[in-house]
């Protein structure tokens, strides 16, 4: 009905607001467009502007652009009964005696009954206590959260409380719930994007109708007013199927652009192997596997052919990738050029660095490294830029400053880039930009099956380093419910005082303001982590939105062993390597993929001493308590991956978080695999018959690529 409402509304230039029958005024008085600013939706000021910022929104195009996360069905309350631990429901009930309050430190723990007379269900609010107050004794009212279990007894822990007239209004709708932050609600946003829809002006369709029918696609305008207010379940996929394919053809049609290119650029750096990188490998404190040897090969073989090397290697973390970036290194260096390494964080790069002095003092390897990160000061800069210019350096360590304008390479023959996905082929592009066609090394630890890769990839021949070495404890895994946790802290606090140290993962930072939510945060469960544990334990926390001086100090800390409990978000999935970690406990697994469980649980078991991970899952399920046990079954991250392809179906897609292997906004290269592979199809197709978009008919689509290039989007950057 509003669609309705709201065409004939537009040129009056009033909207039709959710859940109500009020006309609002806009405050402009022209259509909008993806450059109008936030400031023209009616009740955006200064203040509200303000938190939009703090979420990277400060224009229509790029609230509209801003997807929902996930989508929230309030369905018919159930009754207790008949209540199932895993899902998030809504209960009519009443209120039964007095609700009792308990304080643990600084944490204020409320405790009532509530009844429906079929069974009883325990809530527990946090830091709530004026619910003292608020929930009376004999009132009904609607409560709506997670269900959990302790045993016999069914518990929600800090549902959303209800009048009955305002759980109605909402009833059989799929609300959409956006990424907030604090003082930003999910209700304030909703209307926000209902009211910029309203008027947004859309940009012709840029798909020839050929391309559209043979790929069963809807049209743009329908899937960006559908994805954020859907009709259905069923409505909804087919908008977020046509939102992907767009993200996944803009990446791979600039990448197979460039694929004949890089493919030939003739080697201006033909490396000859030496003998230190022998004797190295055989002064190693361990032998190369045999994978790393077939690798090995593969890049001495690409250094010394007629072309430049452009390979990517792929391994899970402990199969020894470093090592092999190392050797190409010094194959550069003993060739008389100079290499560079490019790693996703500053404490990686410092990590990077310290390890391979280390190998220097050890067995007086011939490199004159160099360190160059974003936090140095303007003189140790300036420093760094004169060695490197000068080839005094011929080995530069660092982040995203060796691609700054300033850095001048004398003989830059060589680029590994580490963690490669955390770039972008634009990046890699810019720091290979800093040399005469240098050989291009990719590492990556995420266990992409080969069929993927070799899409994702397009430009790189791959190299998968598939062993790991024999030393290497394997962890122990467990996936258990909630009711687990009290044993799970007793067992944390039990390897702190060994002398270990511990990671807490959960989904999300903060929780958002007036919104019930099944999953864990950061914020709240570092306190919470710090009233349960023993005083003595220094527990902190670490989540994307700090400050980057803050986060690497956080890491440095916890490296430093300052810090025995780090609780963050997946943050931490590429970060510092702390041998002394033997724990990693994911909280809500049920919302991540496989593969990127099976990273974080990277993050231990990279030390001498016996590592655990703890798969912590609100949903009791059968299929999802079986697709976590995988976690169980195999610690081969490419097993583990083409389980996570098979088993990630539509039904899925909103209810795991994706992972962050690729910056694509709502595309996943797990749940979305056979988007991917038909958005490469219509790509190849694409190019074969029209590789510079010349036809008639594909003339909205070469103005698509040339708007974003004028806007400087360059989808390689993902």
């Amino acid at each position: 009905m509003a669609g309705n409402i709201r065409d004939w509304l537009a040129p009056a230039l009033y909207v039709y607001h959710e859940m109500t029958y009020a006309l609002i005024p806009m405050k402009c008085g022209d259509v909008m467009d993806k450059d109008t600013s936030i400031l023209e939706i009616k009740g955006v000021g200064e203040k509200t502007q303000k938190l939009f910022a703090k979420l990277n929104i400060l224009t229509v195009g790029e609230l509209l652009g801003t997807y929902p996360r996930d989508y929230d069905a309030y369905e018919e309350p159930k009754k207790i009964g008949k209540l199932t631990p895993g899902e998030v429901c809504a209960v009519y009930g009443a209120v039964c005696g007095i609700p009792n309050e308990k304080r643990v430190r600084n944490l204020i723990i409320l405790n009532v009954n509530v009844s429906d007379g079929s069974g009883n269900l325990q809530l527990t609010f946090f830091n709530m206590p004026f619910l003292k107050k608020t929930l009376k004794q004999g009132g009904y009212y609607i409560f709506r959260g997670m269900v959990q279990s302790r045993g016999a007894y069914k518990l929600m822990e800090q549902p959303r409380i209800f009048a009955a007239d305002e759980y109605r209004r909402q009833e059989n709708q799929l609300i959409p719930c956006y990424p907030l932050t604090k003082g930003l609600t999910n209700q304030a946003v909703r209307k926000c994007v209902r009211q910029a829809l309203s008027f947004y002006k859309f940009a012709p369709e840029y798909y020839s109708e050929t391309l559209l029918r043979k790929n069963h696609l809807i049209s743009r305008r329908e899937a960006v007013e559908t994805i954020h207010f859907p009709a259905d379940y069923d409505a909804l996929l087919r908008a977020r199927r046509r939102l992907v394919f767009d993200e996944f053809f803009d990446f791979l049609f600039l990448l197979r652009e460039n694929k004949e290119f890089s493919e030939k650029l003739t080697n201006d750096y033909r490396l000859a192997e030496t003998e230190s990188t022998e004797q190295f490998i055989e002064q190693l404190p361990f032998p190369l596997t045999n994978a790393q040897e077939k690798v090995w090969q593969e890049i001495r073989d690409d250094c010394g052919s007629p072309y430049c090397m452009n390979r990517l290697v792929q391994g899970d973390v402990g199969s020894g990738k470093t090592i092999l970036a190392v050797l190409a290194l010094l194959l550069a260096a003993e060739n008389g050029y100079q290499g560079a390494m490019m790693a996703p964080t500053e404490v990686l790069a410092i990590q990077h660095f310290d390890t391979i002095q280390g190998y220097i003092e050890k067995y007086g390897l011939c490199f004159r490294p160099v360190l160059l990160v974003g936090s140095m000061t303007a003189k140790g800069k300036r420093e760094a830029y004169g060695r490197i210019a000068a080839g005094e350096a011929n080995l530069v360590i660092g982040t995203h400053a060796l691609i700054q304008e300033k850095v001048q390479y004398h003989s830059l023959a060589l680029v590994v880039t580490d963690e490669q996905h955390r770039f972008g082929v634009k990046q890699r592009e810019l720091l290979a930009g800093k040399g005469r066609n240098p050989h291009i090394l990719v590492m990556s630890a995420t266990p992409i099956p080969r069929t993927l890769a070799i899409i994702l990839y397009g430009d790189l021949h791959i190299s998968v380093v598939d062993e790991l070495p024999a030393n290497r404890l394997p962890v122990k895994n467990c996936v258990v419910n909630t009711g687990y946790r009290a044993k799970a802290y007793q067992f944390i606090a039990g390897e702190v005082e060994k002398g270990r140290q511990a990671y807490v993962i959960c989904p999300q930072v903060e929780a958002a303001e007036g919104e019930e939510s099944s999953l864990e945060n950061v914020v709240d469960y570092a306190e919470k982590l710090r009233s349960a544990l023993p005083a003595e334990v220094r527990v902190a926390y670490l989540h994307g939105k700090m400050r980057p001086a803050d986060k690497n100090r956080i890491m440095e800390e916890f490296a430093a062993h300052a810090i025995d409990v780090l609780v963050s978000t997946t943050v931490i999935e590429v970060g510092v390597n702390v041998p002394n970690s033997t724990v990693m406990m994911v909280e809500n697994a049920e919302r991540f993929g496989l593969a990127q469980l099976h990273q974080l649980r990277g993050r231990v078991g990279r030390g001498e001493y016996q590592s655990y991970c703890i798969f912590v899952s609100t949903n009791e399920k059968k299929e999802t308590m079986e697709r976590l046990q995988i976690l169980n079954q195999s610690n081969d991250g490419f097993f583990i991956a083409s389980q996570d392809l098979k088993l990630r179906g539509p039904g899925e897609l909103f209810g795991i978080r994706q992972s962050g292997d690729f910056s694509f906004r709502i595309g996943d290269i797990y749940s979305d695999a056979a988007v991917l592979k038909q958005a490469s199809e219509a790509v190849e197709q694409l190019l074969e018959e029209d590789m510079h978009l010349e036809r008639e008919e594909n003339a909205l689509l070469r103005k698509h690529f040339s708007n974003a290039a004028a806007d400087g989007v360059d989808f390689r950057s993902i």
